[in-house]
């Protein structure tokens, strides 16, 4: 695909999400117009009953020994197409049934109606007749047959109940009339009510069968993403020595991926919850030699050539009320454990479409992988506007039992955190850091203090040499409306060489704007600017690894819901001075994010 092409395909979110909307309009205006030809021709009795009020229906019969007279018939039907149209407008608001021990409250039954001597005896001596909260029983509309219907069925009950203990006597022989009658003349309604309940019992008790488990729940997203990077590589690094690799022209084609992460959340207690997720995704990286620079990589990056595997396993669960704990088995990052990213663009399927946008570089510090890092975290709320955080997590070999790996002699990093939230509309945050990198771990992988959110002396300053740095960060974000968030954060990692006295100094910072339901409810509008993680000094003289300019990053993305399962985000970030070097051109980096969620 040509890079014309791409700009071209650019503007397609915006095509496909009018188009989208004005089919959604015409749709609605249609499935309108149906309903109300619907409810101009339909037969009563075609009308849902109330869920709750069948429920109440069983098969039992009153016998009547012989019936003296017969029974004043029934006013005639006073449900004409108007109260059917207007029922059906009530029919949307609350219709939570409530008992009714006095007829006189049913104010929509008058005195001269049969229905109403029925329920004068029924409800006035049993108590057992149905109405609704707004003290209305509706018998006089059609629609309200089933609920009649299932109120009869109650007050049936109630009498066999009193014939099946003995007491007989209190039943009047012209109640037992009435209900006979009464049964007689919602014969259709009460089987049909029957057939109903049998079938949902048959459909639940199927499910039952059927279910998967009754404590896991499946979640499930899948990222579909077109992408391509525009702009020369970067050939040189924050000192001017050449990248490895990599050649002084745009060496990347449009590519398409996707990524699908399937979770299964098991609560055994409800308020406790395991997960364990599956990951296979096939988005290779814009790094290395293809830009020069990890600083190009997108938010949901990675490539196993979609095999599957368990990337994410813990246990989390309350201690008390105030105490809340999380165990990692493996891959334990920060930012997906109890501590608080601080950041409304985390999700890498919803929010961010950069790997340094997501959140602050210091909650990538462990620099975890899907082999071990292994880790304890907890949360505890000292009240609704404090709360502490912090844990202990293991690197990359913590399931290794080599000289260097295991829990605690391998890379680790330990972490606190304070939340101060004094109302809805503020919050800040302040967090520290050590951690320690051996440079050798025994599963593969080097010393990457920044996971790959920065230049590359950021995230190796000694050049491989074992490194402990002490980090601190800091987060605001502050709600200047409900759909409009001004907030940043900033962190700086001074790294020791382990070796000798070597320090050198890393620096970050982001200020963005965030803008919740931005056109319609579920959107997110995202603008921010930054700075990648940088080397501004090292006191290292074998090798000088300091950045000579400042990488800065300047990111816009807006995700638009389809609909409730299905979001699309078109957006665009631009690096410039990359790999800490102004010699090098600045970089842009296109992407439409699909993302399908169930």
């Amino acid at each position: 695909m040509s890079k014309q092409s791409w700009k071209t395909l650019l503007t397609a979110p915006a095509l496909l999400s009018a188009t989208a909307v004005a089919s959604a309009i015409a749709g609605t205006s249609t499935a309108v117009q149906a309903a109300e030809a619907v409810d101009a021709t339909s037969p009563a009795t075609t009308i849902d009953q109330s869920a709750k009020a069948s429920k109440a229906l069983s098969t039992n019969q009153v016998s009547v020994a012989a019936v003296a007279a017969a029974s004043p018939r029934p006013a005639p039907p006073t449900a004409t197409l108007n109260q059917v149209a207007a029922y059906s407008v009530e029919s949307n608001t609350s219709t939570d049934i409530g008992q009714v021990t006095s007829v006189s409250q049913l104010s929509d039954v008058k005195p001269t109606d049969w229905a109403f001597q029925a329920l004068q005896s029924l409800v006035e001596r049993y108590g057992c007749i149905v109405g609704y909260p707004d003290k209305t029983y509706r018998g006089n509309r059609a629609l309200s047959r089933y609920e009649f219907a299932a109120g009869l069925n109650a007050c049936m009950d109630r009498v066999n109940e009193l014939i099946a203990a003995g007491t007989a006597d209190l039943v009047k022989k012209e109640d037992l009339l009435a209900v006979q009658k009464l049964q007689e003349e919602f014969a259709v309604e009460l089987a049909t009510l029957r057939g109903r309940v049998e079938a949902v019992e048959a459909r639940t008790a199927t499910l039952e069968k059927q279910q998967f488990s009754t404590t896991t729940k499946l979640n499930g997203e899948v990222i579909f993403s077109i992408a391509d990077t525009f702009g020369k590589s970067a050939t040189v690094n924050g000192a001017g020595g050449a990248i490895a690799g990599t050649s002084r022209n745009d060496n990347t084609q449009t590519i398409f991926s996707d990524r699908v992460r399937l979770s299964l959340d098991t609560s055994f207690t409800g308020k406790d919850r395991l997960r364990t997720r599956l990951q296979a995704r096939n988005t290779t990286p814009f790094a290395g030699a293809f830009t020069g620079t990890n600083q190009t990589r997108l938010g949901f990056d990675g490539n196993e050539n979609n095999a599957v595997q368990i990337d994410k396993l813990f246990y989390r669960f309350p201690v008390g009320d105030k105490l809340t704990v999380q165990i990692d088995a493996l891959n334990d990052e920060l930012s997906d454990t109890i501590v608080s990213t601080l950041s409304p663009f985390e999700s890498s399927g919803a929010g961010s479409i950069s790997r340094f946008g997501r959140f602050n570089t210091f909650y990538r510090l462990n620099n975890p992988n899907n082999n071990g890092s292994a880790g304890i975290t907890f949360a505890y709320k000292f009240n609704d506007a404090l709360r502490l955080e912090g844990g202990y997590l293991a690197g990359g070999s913590s399931n290794n039992p080599a000289a260097k790996g295991g829990l605690f002699n391998g890379s680790n990093a330990a972490v606190a955190q304070v939340v101060f939230q004094p109302n809805q509309a503020l919050t800040l945050g302040l967090a520290y850091a050590h951690s320690y990198y051996t440079g050798a771990e025994p599963n593969g992988g080097g010393i990457n203090i920044t996971s790959s959110t920065g230049t590359g002396f950021a995230a190796n300053p000694f050049n491989g040499a074992a490194t402990s740095a002490d980090s601190i960060a800091g987060a605001v974000q502050l709600k200047l409306t409900p759909k409009i968030i001004l907030g940043g954060w900033a962190s700086a990692s001074f790294a020791h060489r382990r070796s000798n006295s070597d320090n050198a100094t890393i620096l970050s910072a982001v200020g963005y704007l965030a803008f919740p339901d931005l056109g319609k409810k579920g959107n997110l509008g995202g603008l921010l600017f930054g700075m990648a993680p940088n080397v501004i000094s090292n006191s290292g003289l074998t090798n000088n690894r300091t950045d000579s300019s400042t990488p800065l990053h300047l990111e816009a993305f807006y995700r638009y819901r389809l609909t409730d399962n299905i979001a699309i985000t078109p957006g665009i970030f631009v690096l410039f001075n990359p790999e800490g070097n102004s010699r090098n051109d600045t970089q842009y980096v296109g992407v439409i994010r699909t993302t399908f969620t169930f």
